[in-house]
């Protein structure tokens, strides 16, 4: 018995599930929508979307009770059926009509109360209905355009609210150029367009100036809404087809459709270069990089598309010359339209005559780490600009750009501060303030200058081919923001590494500038002393002599920082503290004279050097008395008064006693111990500022890097969020940590894995 009762049970759940099933059933093979379209379509542009939702199934009537599939798709409100029996028809573009209240001045749409959309189901989704209850026309023209849930993913003017609907014939009745317009509004205009130009290809109802016509009203809509990059794809895509349904017609406006990704002129010419025999050139490999499902492009070549073009083209070349060798493959090309509207099918075309190199993973293969490589280089760039209130011209942009993307010739920022800087080469002997320096960079001046401000400076000044001194890299040196910095011409160059020669004489010079300055004024003499160290050195190259110029002027032109040095005198030998004496005392005396004022400098220098200053005249005098040359003395009461001529082989210090002397210089001048000062900007790590929802989607999109628009919407629907809405908050809270949005939204959703690391801090 129970055997019995369990079987009736289960059949009659059988025949409850099959009937269900068998009722929400469109048994027409034709049926058009899948889910990969679905995820491909712009539902991210509008400014509301529609929670209602219904199943579409489609099965195959040889096995109706196991082969069923279900795609969810989304309308707005249910239509109500119309009363109205006129058959929709097409508005031509000079006739005028009054609908509503609203006095229409231009067509180019379907108008009437029945026509079917071009799939069977449904009406037609552009076709305006007046006997279709609408809001009254609004006093102001000025008022906040209206708008609500009724504008879904696929809109309809049938489905819309009598708000809605109101609204889009005020929209038509205008010159339809409104940019604020929620962009809803615009596709429902658009179906209408597609629908038209769709049918031409079976009727012959569309006239060459009709054609035109709605060619030119296209790629209008193009220019006025191209900001939504949904719109912009689809409208770009029917321009395409336009060219290919009436390729004479239109010959001479292929040029002036916009660039777009899946594009049908990509593959016609490539396939035309690879039947040609031709190579594939910079330009169209990065044509192929875009339009193939194998690479995404990852947001820096999104969000600097120029930058990346001219960086991508400059290292395709460097890599492959003139271009990549491709041989044509057996599959035909074949060319697919998916329209925007849901009420059309798909539009194929075969060209048999081509075949479709396009599906190769060969040379994309190849391409790839090119791509990747030049992502790489404009990943701080793109960072950068991320931010809010940055620009292109920023100089802080320009620093973090290619040294190839940027020099004097093509960025008038790197051309003013080049003419500055050569003026003060000129007439300052390269001399100047950081704060001066940092005025050119447009940006607010630093509390100090550590590592990241040192970079601006080096890489501002390389860029217009100027070199700075001190350069922390080669001299060992900081500078100060209240300090100098000495400019000169040509720079260091990229590939500029210092000798030996280099970093012992620049040593002996900030000994030499330490002795120079130590009575508040620098002595012609000393300093031509000083020069000669480097112009007699002949294991300096040209360059070298250069920068260790500019860095003499800016060491005679500081403060002498004795820091540390103490400490490291009193590990010397005895044998070195004869010799940084002596090379100190000829420094001091090399104007000839020495008085006791300068005497008490030079004890004053022993004494912060740990030294012991007592000891200073008899220094002078072995010195002096060893020299070949004549030394005299006059003494009067309180004022003592030595002549001295130092000779050349005094100074010579790298041609005797070198390899002690320059070893001993290097312990005790090894680096400046100036530390830095830290600024931390410490960002929590937890998503304070978000509520659990979106916290909670957040977190399900940190899983990977690109997401189809359906996905998210799942995801949204779950929480109880709008995609667009969810998209704003977290980027907002983005902004206040980072400064700089998280999310991309590019009809697909796009997550900047750098600056999710940024938020984690």
């Amino acid at each position: 018995m129970e055997y019995f009762i369990g079987a009736i049970v289960l059949y009659i759940l059988y025949r409850w599930i099959s009937g269900n099933s068998r009722s929400n059933t469109i048994k027409d093979p034709k049926t058009r929508n899948t889910q990969s379209q679905i995820s491909e379509h712009r539902a991210s542009t509008y400014a509301s979307s529609s929670t209602n939702t219904s199943s579409i199934s489609s099965y195959d009537s040889a096995d109706d009770e196991f082969a069923t599939f279900t795609i969810q798709t989304s309308y707005g409100y249910e239509s109500e059926k119309s009363s109205n029996k006129q058959k929709g028809r097409w508005i031509g573009d000079s006739e005028q009509l009054t609908i509503n209240g609203r006095k229409l001045d231009k067509g180019l749409f379907y108008f009437g109360g029945v026509m079917k959309s071009l799939s069977g189901y449904e009406v037609e989704p552009s076709l305006v209905d007046e006997t279709r209850s609408v809001s009254k026309p609004p006093l102001d023209s000025s008022a906040e355009i209206y708008t609500d849930e009724s504008l879904g993913y696929w809109p309809s003017y049938a489905t819309l609210s009598e708000g809605c609907k109101g609204t889009y014939l005020d929209w038509l009745a205008s010159e339809r150029s409104n940019p604020n317009i929620p962009i809803g509004y615009v596709f429902i205009y658009f179906y209408g367009l597609e629908r038209r130009v769709i049918e031409s290809n079976t009727t012959s109802d569309v006239s060459d100036p009709e054609f035109i016509a709605i060619f030119d009203e296209v790629l209008r809509l193009n220019k006025v809404f191209s900001v939504n990059r949904s719109f912009n794809r689809y409208s770009s895509h029917l321009l395409e087809l336009m060219t290919l349904l009436r390729p004479l017609l239109l010959a001479s406006k292929v040029d002036e459709i916009p660039e777009t990704t899946n594009a049908f002129s990509f593959k016609i010419k490539l396939a035309e270069t690879v039947v040609k025999e031709q190579s594939v050139g910079a330009e169209l490999a990065l044509a192929w990089l875009k339009n193939t499902i194998e690479y995404s492009l990852k947001m820096p070549a999104r969000r600097c598309e120029e930058e990346f073009k001219q960086l991508f083209e400059i290292r395709f070349t460097q890599k492959f010359g003139e271009g990549i060798p491709v041989k044509p493959n057996k599959t035909k090309l074949r060319l697919s339209y998916n329209p925007a509207s849901n009420g059309i099918h798909g539009v194929d075309l075969t060209m048999e005559e081509l075949p479709d190199p396009s599906i190769l993973k060969g040379p994309i293969n190849k391409l790839i780490p090119i791509a990747e490589s030049c992502t790489e280089e404009l990943a701080s760039y793109s960072r950068y600009l991320g931010k809010v209130e940055t620009s292109k011209n920023d100089i802080a942009a320009l620093m973090l750009l290619p040294k190839e993307l940027v020099n004097e010739s093509n960025s008038p920022v790197i051309r003013e501060f080049k003419k500055w800087a050569e003026q003060v080469i000129e007439k300052q002997d390269g001399l100047t303030t950081i704060k001066e320096f940092w005025s050119h960079t447009g940006m607010p001046f630093p509390k100090a200058i550590n590592k990241k401000e040192n970079e601006l400076l080096t890489n501002l000044a390389s860029k217009a081919n100027i070199g700075i001194a001190p350069d922390q890299r080669f001299h060992q040196a900081k500078v100060t923001v209240d300090g100098n910095i000495v400019l000169f011409t040509p720079a260091h160059g990229e590939f500029f590494e210092p000798s030996i020669a280099f970093n012992q004489v620049s040593l002996a010079m900030r000994l030499g500038a330490m002795v120079a300055t130590i009575d508040g004024y620098v002595d012609q003499e000393e300093k031509f002393a000083l020069q000669r160290l480097v112009d007699q050195d002949e294991n300096l190259s040209p360059s070298e002599k250069n920068s260790l110029k500019a860095y003499l002027i800016w060491r005679l032109n500081s403060p002498v920082n004795t820091a540390g040095l103490k400490a490291r005198i009193e590990k010397l030998k005895t044998n070195e503290v004869e010799f940084l004496k002596k090379f100190m005392i000829s420094i001091a005396l090399v104007d000839g004279k020495v008085d006791s004022s300068e005497i008490k400098q030079i004890e004053k220098l022993y004494t912060s050097l740990g030294l012991d200053r007592s000891l200073v005249t008899r220094d002078i005098h072995n010195l002096t008395s060893s020299s070949s040359r004549t030394f005299t003395s006059s003494e009067s009461t309180d004022t003592s008064a030595n002549t001295f001529k130092l000779d050349e082989g005094t100074l010579a210090m790298h041609e005797s006693e070198t390899s002690d002397a320059k070893t001993m210089l290097e312990n005790i001048f090894a680096v400046d111990d100036e530390p830095e000062v830290e600024i931390v900007s410490r960002v929590q790590t937890e998503s304070d500022g978000l509520d659990d929802a979106h916290k909670k989607l957040f977190d399900t999109l940190l899983s990977k890097e690109t997401w189809s628009r359906n996905e998210v919407h799942e995801f949204c629907s779950k929480l109880s969020l709008m995609v667009d809405g969810a998209i704003e908050t977290i980027n907002d809270w983005a902004y206040e940590k980072v400064d700089a949005p998280v999310l991309d939204d590019d009809g697909d959703i796009y997550v900047d894995l750098e600056i999710v690391e940024e938020l984690k801090g």
